[in-house]
């Protein structure tokens, strides 16, 4: 280097030798920074290399904090397992499947060497789930909701999928605002109970409906076609004015109804938004409409394909014709006739497919009925399916078409009637339709499902004549599952007795011939407030045979026949030997003296019946009527001719809405004559009476003519002799019921209407049937009694003498007693007193006294109450309250009524 250096400085001149020395200084001075580049670049690439991983093989895995379970169980959730690589990622893992066991509250992974621990925190086990708050939802709707349960592992994801179901369950109650708040209490031994706590809220009404779009028809009018309604004062008991996405849904195909019905066939709702309130008690729905243009029908005509139909004389007798105003459910219910037409003849398949032409320049719609050719079908088989203790013959006979019959679509819906009548199976029970093994062939299925036919029922109620009354019944209206009756009752009150025995059966060795048996033992005794005057006890014991046969599908004729023994007696000391003949003569009001004695009867009846009900056990459409004569005298020491009959008609208003009227009357004469003045020729206990249970709103024989014994008062309403007569207000006060006698009457009629009214849904699975009646009748017609006054006269009961009877008093007033201490009671006959001595009696203060006749009217009576049936726990209930709207002076009213009863 040193010595080329030399020779270049030799041979080159100055300048160059400048400029090599320059770059040569250029290059020395660039060398260091080359070399730190250098140095930064290995620095770099030294750091870009991935570090080497020590790799950790998982030598042991071990369970720590477990308390129920096993470690061998908890290391089954696991991947990991001894000798595999431990990472970070399967670290994660671990954590990840034991989470999703949910069955425990913390884990935790570590790992030392190889040597991996798990430690656990297990979830409590549930003791016990508790309620609070809730008060409109029992705990038995609730609980079934609720899937944790005692014994159960807790997790948090359980509870709140529970709080969920619990909300939802208010929701569809209509309570949108309601909270639930789980809360934990721990207890020993990692137990915990869960309790909700339920903030139920108000109910979220229906605060308005906005309707959009409408022209035709007013908002108010529309509503009313609407099941929904807005909360309003008068809507208080209705629970159609909560919040039910199923009846929005619903009211919008009624308002299509509706518009269909009135001829905007282009109708549609364009849309139905309910919107909650910020408070989350109220709603506010709106529907958007579009009404479009209105129709008139057009050219109407039937097309029939069946040859046993003609279509021009079909079209003449179309409900419809071309002008009316476009009617959907016309069309609807025509194609429903023509096709229960078509099954009458047998064609059960019989298709009528209404075709439409609609015509928007003339805004009319033509509509041709086509009548789809069909073949005449034949019944090849009757199935009775699901009876177990119904006999299969009892059913069949109901059928009003037999097995290789044609197809009749009213036979079929007839025998529906009938078998439901029977009241042995489900109310929405029907008869079902099946392809048989030919085109022409049809299998008829009954599928039944049996309800409980045995009757427990028990009845009470409180009367002012009979205070507490009992009855109780047992009847079994499929005994043996043949169809046939059994039956016993037992009725007791303070004053009446009653015991029956009853069997029917309603096909006589399997022929359309019902026959029965009753045997009767019947006690009654008015008696009311333990006093003898006016007393008298009435017994009958007999029984009754009967035997009926149909006269057509609705029509039959029952004929009975009834024995009885009957014994009307009186105490002993209300006979006396007034004149000294030997004969004791009644001393009893005049009224019950002629009833007084024994006597047997026997009775001859004839029932004609029409019943064309669609349910005997819970009507809804139909007609009943019956007719009875009774003749007394076949045998027997009474004779009379007794005609009674009676009316009913349902009619299904729709929507729930029940309407009935029924009305009955009755009249007796009698056949043999009395001549004595005052008694009637018709015996007491022959006569008719009048008021609960059949006369709602009047009290046992609170109907009808009555004697009625009335003081004579004075001026401080104390008894005296003044000519000052109490009123019958003033006697019903005192309830000195002894002297008040339902005499019964020889007439009566009586006339019922009741409108049972539909609640919401709730009360409906809740059994509640609430109804509206009007009740008029009367009784009447006997003849006018002898009737005492004291003192302003003495009755003359036998030679012309007066006659007082009652207790008696000295000549000072004080009463007479006997030797035992106690009052007695004679007449104006006796002449010694209880020792022997002579005896002046003198008149009890409280004996003077007018006795009146009331109630001999043909004037109605009039009564309006509710009624409430309801499908109670332990029974069926029924309660009524009244109003008595018109009266006769004398009627003894009632305000309130119950029974109940229970099946079994």
């Amino acid at each position: 280097m040193t010595d080329f250096a030399n020779a270049a400085s030799e041979t080159k001149p100055f300048g160059a030798r400048l400029v090599a020395g320059l770059m040569a200084g250029s290059v020395l001075a660039g060398m260091p920074a080359v070399a730190l580049a250098q140095d930064a670049e290995e620095a770099q690439a030294a750091q870009t290399v991935e570090p080497v991983v020590q790799q950790d093989i998982v030598r042991s895995i071990a369970v720590a904090g477990a308390q129920r379970l096993e470690p061998q169980t908890i290391l089954s959730y696991i991947r990991l397992r001894p000798g595999e690589e431990y990472t970070q990622a399967v670290g994660d893992q671990v954590l990840k499947d034991l989470y999703a066991t949910e069955l425990f509250s913390n884990v935790s992974v570590t790992n030392n060497a190889g040597n991996v621990v798990i430690t656990v925190t297990e979830n409590p086990v549930i003791n016990r789930i508790i309620l609070e708050g809730n008060a409109r939802i029992k705990n038995d709707k609730i609980i079934p909701e609720i899937r944790l349960a005692p014994r159960q592992i807790f997790t948090r994801s359980k509870v709140r999928a529970d709080v969920a179901r619990i909300i939802e369950l208010y929701k569809r109650q209509g309570r949108f605002a309601a909270t639930v708040e789980p809360q934990l209490v721990q207890l020993s031994q990692n137990r915990v109970d869960i309790v909700f706590e339920i903030e139920e809220g108000p109910k979220s009404k229906i605060r308005q409906i906005n309707i959009i779009g409408n022209e035709a028809f007013s908002d108010s009018d529309l509503r009313g076609e609407m099941v929904t309604k807005q909360s309003r004062l008068w809507t208080f008991f209705s629970s159609n004015t909560s919040y039910d996405p199923d009846r929005l849904a619903f009211d919008q195909q009624q308002l299509r109804t509706f518009y269909l019905t009135q001829g905007y066939a282009d109708f549609r709702v364009v849309s139905a938004v309910a919107e909650l309130t910020p408070d989350k008690e109220d709603f506010i729905i709106t529907f958007v409409v579009e009404e479009g243009e209105r129709y008139k029908f057009g050219d109407v005509s039937v097309e029939s394909e069946l040859r046993d139909f003609d279509s021009e004389a079909m079209t003449a007798r179309l409900p419809m014709q071309s002008g009316d105003w476009y009617d959907a459910e016309r069309v609807e219910d025509t194609v429903e006739q023509m096709t229960e037409l078509a099954g009458t003849f047998g064609y059960a398949f019989a298709e009528v497919a209404p075709q439409f032409t609609r015509n928007p320049e003339t805004l009319t719609m033509d509509v041709n009925f086509v009548l789809r050719e069909a073949d005449r079908t034949y019944v090849e088989r009757i199935d009775v399916n699901g009876n177990t203790l119904t006999q299969d013959k009892v059913v069949r006979r109901e059928f009003r078409v037999a097995e290789g019959d044609a197809f009749n679509s009213l036979a079929i819906r007839r025998s529906e009637a009938r078998i439901k009548s029977l009241g042995y199976f489900q109310e929405n029970f029907e008869i079902t339709q099946v392809e048989g093994s030919a085109p022409d062939r049809i299998v008829l299925e009954a599928n039944i499902e049996e309800q409980p036919t045995g009757e427990l029922q028990l009845s009470a109620g409180f009367s002012s004549i009979q205070s507490f009354i009992l009855s109780g019944s047992i009847r079994q209206r499929n005994f043996r599952g043949r169809g046939q009756t059994v039956g016993l009752s037992v009725n007791y009150s303070r004053f009446s007795k009653s015991a029956q025995i009853s069997f029917s059966e309603p096909y006589v060795f399997d022929r359309n011939i019902s026959m029965g048996a009753d045997i009767y033992h019947r006690e009654y005794d008015n008696d009311f407030f333990a006093t003898d005057f006016n007393r008298y006890k009435q017994a009958q014991t007999g029984f009754t045979m009967r035997a009926g046969v149909p006269l057509s599908e609705y029509m039959s004729l029952i004929g009975s026949y009834t024995f009885q023994y009957e014994d009307v007696s009186i105490g002993d000391g209300f006979f006396e030997d007034t004149d000294g003949d030997g004969v004791a003569e009644c001393l009893q009001s005049r009224f019950i003296c002629e009833a007084v004695g024994e006597r047997t009867v026997s009775i001859l009846g004839a029932t004609l019946n029409y019943n064309s009900l669609d349910s005997r056990v819970r009507p809804t459409r139909g007609e009943t009527i019956s007719v009875t004569g009774e003749f007394a005298g076949l045998g027997g020491n009474v004779k009379y001719l007794r005609m009674r009959s009676q009316m009913g008609k349902w009619f299904n208003l729709g929507s729930g809405l029940i309407f009935s009227v029924n009305a009955e009357g009755g009249w007796i004469r009698a056949l043999s004559e009395n001549d004595t003045p005052g008694f009637d020729d018709v015996r007491l206990t022959d006569r008719f009476f009048l008021g609960e249970p059949q006369f709602r709103g009047f009290d046992i024989r609170g109907v009808g003519p009555r004697v009625v014994r009335l003081r004579y008062l004075d001026d401080d309403g104390d008894p005296t002799t003044d000519r000052v007569l109490e009123t019958i207000d003033q006697f019903r006060e005192t309830k000195n019921r002894a002297f008040d006698d339902a005499l019964g009457g020889r007439a009566y009629y009586l006339a019922r209407a009741e409108l049972e009214i539909p609640l919401g849904s709730g009360a409906r699975e809740m059994g509640i049937r609430p109804s509206l009646w009007l009740d008029v009748g009367s009784l009447f017609a006997i003849d006018r009694p002898q009737l005492d006054d004291f003192p302003n006269s003495f009755q003359s009961r036998s030679g012309g003498m007066p006659v007082y009877f009652g207790p008696l008093y000295d000549a000072d007033g004080n009463p007479q007693l006997d030797t035992d201490g106690n009052p007695v009671s004679g007449s104006t006959f006796d002449a010694v007193d209880a020792d022997g001595n002579a005896n002046t009696p003198v008149l009890d203060p409280n004996g003077f006294y007018r006795e009146v006749l009331f109630g001999d009217s043909i004037s109605p009576r009039i009564t309006a109450g509710i009624g409430i049936n309801w499908n109670s726990p332990f029974g069926p209930f029924r309660i009524d309250l009244s109003q008595t709207i018109k009266k006769q002076e004398g009627d003894d009213t009632k305000t309130i009524s119950f029974n109940v009863g229970t099946q079994f």
